[in-house]
């Protein structure tokens, strides 16, 4: 599996950015996606996921803010964050999971200036 991110930067608060992920060598209709972020001195933690029949989840700190989204056809996974925060700011992970294997591609920072 490879996983590769694009789009993260430096937003003002209240800015929005798009994260992209290409994933090859998975089944990825069938996979689960999603995207994870590591702060400074932080956890790992999960910000969205999608999965077949386009099944979200949102972690309760983007909820209404963030839009996870998937192109079948191009095999890439997006997140749309708007309204960022300087909280947001996190090194964001692309994610899969299928059939008991997880995945994670490089990560793309993301910083918000207050």
């Amino acid at each position: 599996v490879q996983l590769q991110a694009f789009g993260g930067g430096l937003v003002q608060a209240g800015g929005s950015l798009r994260l992209s992920c290409a994933a090859s060598r998975i089944n990825f209709s069938s996979a689960l996606m999603g995207w994870y972020r590591q702060a400074p001195g932080k956890e790992r933690e999960l910000v969205a996921s999608i999965r077949g029949g386009g099944i979200v989840y949102y972690a309760d700190s983007v909820k209404g803010r963030f839009t996870i989204s998937r192109d079948l056809r191009k095999h890439t996974i997006y997140l749309q964050m708007n309204a960022l925060r300087p909280e947001d700011r996190a090194v964001y992970y692309c994610n899969s999971y299928r059939a008991g294997a997880n995945h994670f591609g490089q990560g793309t920072q993301v910083t918000v200036s207050s």
